[in-house]
């Protein structure tokens, strides 16, 4: 026993404390005849257990960093089940009653108000008080597990839901425009750093944006989403496309918690006639000309010679738009490297690369076209042999055809 106040009984260990199983126990008790059976009751018992002993509620608030608490419910400052409610508000673990009280109706209060059991001292012996301590610590440990995991499965649903709200939907008003994406994070979560946006522009004009943020984890998600949101604000105030990078690349310098962060991204701007697209390049892969299986026309690289440097890197070199008319009836992918580098099962090292992404962007044109991104997708997902490891955003407008908006 530990004393407190002038009860004489120096700490005592029950059991052997070398055993690992030393239970922390804090008795609540104002009757120093009835403490000294508490702990003559433990000692014949065996219990591995270190008793710290206070008479009042106001001294056992200041002392609950243990693993079980006896209480008596009658106290000089706390009464009946006041007592335990209270000594429960201010974060008290285990929780066993042990009082001179014998009726059963006080006990099933006791239990349902969180005790976590309710025993009667003339009833106890060190058998039963043992057992009822070392049961509340047990199911006290798992009560706190289950709410550990019930807050680790709500705080997970949380996150998904804020990081779906951080998904763009496409602020297309052409119907005749098709827009498709597709996107799945490599971390455990919805958003990666990879991120896309799609916006149409009052004078008709088209802006698609796909980007790479250099690394994975939750800091890069969260650069991804503060540049995809940065660009699209500029893109509603009217900025001129060619200063849509340059401005970009600042909110990178600005928000990126290392030097040596960079992000990769490649920009369209479709112009009001739909036969038209001026082409911008930050170190990203070149996009798609989607082909037609039917026609026997295969998907190729859009044709550029003016690559720019990736965002964030310190070189002077700006970006130069490439313009390429289209004609009237065009389709084409944006996408980034989680579906270039992904590794074929069975090969090693061996990645998918552009030939073998344009192989399977045709195939699943052939067995699909109106679902292009969702087959892409899955065919880069069984060659891989399961999820990529890489995030991965996908976009595909096209002018021409049937005419479909699909985030």
């Amino acid at each position: 026993m530990t004393d407190s106040g002038d009860w004489p009984a120096p700490p005592h260990d029950f059991g052997d404390p070398t055993d690992g199983d030393l239970i922390r126990l804090l008795l609540v008790e104002d009757d120093d005849g009835d403490a000294m059976l508490v702990g003559e009751h433990l000692e014949d018992a065996g219990l591995s257990v270190h008793t710290e002993h206070v008479r009042t509620l106001n001294e056992a608030v200041e002392r609950l960093d243990v693993d079980c608490v006896l209480l008596d419910l009658g106290l000089p400052d706390a009464h009946g089940l006041d007592a335990l409610r209270q000594l429960l508000g201010a974060g008290a673990p285990a929780v066993v009653v042990l009082t001179g009280r014998t009726d059963t109706e006080t006990g099933l209060k006791a239990v349902a108000a969180g005790a976590q059991d309710y025993l009667v001292k003339g009833e106890v012996d060190g058998e039963l008080l043992s057992r009822s301590i070392r049961y509340a610590v047990q199911r006290r440990q798992l009560q706190a597990a289950d709410e550990m995991l019930y807050r680790s499965r709500i705080q997970a649903e949380e996150t998904v839901r804020f990081e779906r709200a951080l998904l763009p939907r496409p602020a297309i008003a052409d119907d005749q425009l098709e827009v498709r994406v597709g996107y799945r994070a490599g971390r455990a979560g919805v958003l990666g750093g990879d991120f896309y946006d799609v916006v149409q522009r009052p004078d008709g004009t088209v802006l698609a944006l796909v980007g790479d943020v250099c690394g994975h984890g939750p800091d890069e998600a969260a650069l991804g989403a503060v540049l995809r949101t940065a660009w699209r604000t500029l893109v509603l105030a009217d900025t001129p496309v060619e200063q849509l990078f340059p401005l970009l690349e600042r909110v990178l310098v600005s928000e990126r918690g290392r030097d040596e962060i960079f992000t990769t991204a490649s920009m369209v701007a479709i112009h009001p006639d739909r036969q038209t697209v001026d082409m911008y390049l930050a170190g990203h892969p070149v996009p798609f000309l989607l082909g037609d299986p039917a026609a026997g026309r295969r998907s190729h690289l859009l044709p550029t010679d003016r690559r720019g440097r990736a965002l964030g890197i310190p070189l002077t070199s700006g970006w130069e738009p490439e313009r390429l008319p289209l004609g009237e009836r065009w389709r084409l992918m944006m996408y980034t490297d989680g579906v270039l580098e992904a590794t074929i099962a069975g090969r090693g090292s061996e990645r998918i690369g552009k030939e073998g992404l344009l192989t399977v962007v045709d195939d699943a044109l052939a067995a699909d076209p109106a679902d292009v991104v969702e087959g892409v997708l899955h065919e880069v997902r069984a060659q891989h042999g399961g999820e990529l490891v890489d995030d991965t955003a996908l976009v595909v407008v096209g002018w021409g055809g049937a005419g479909v908006v699909q985030a």
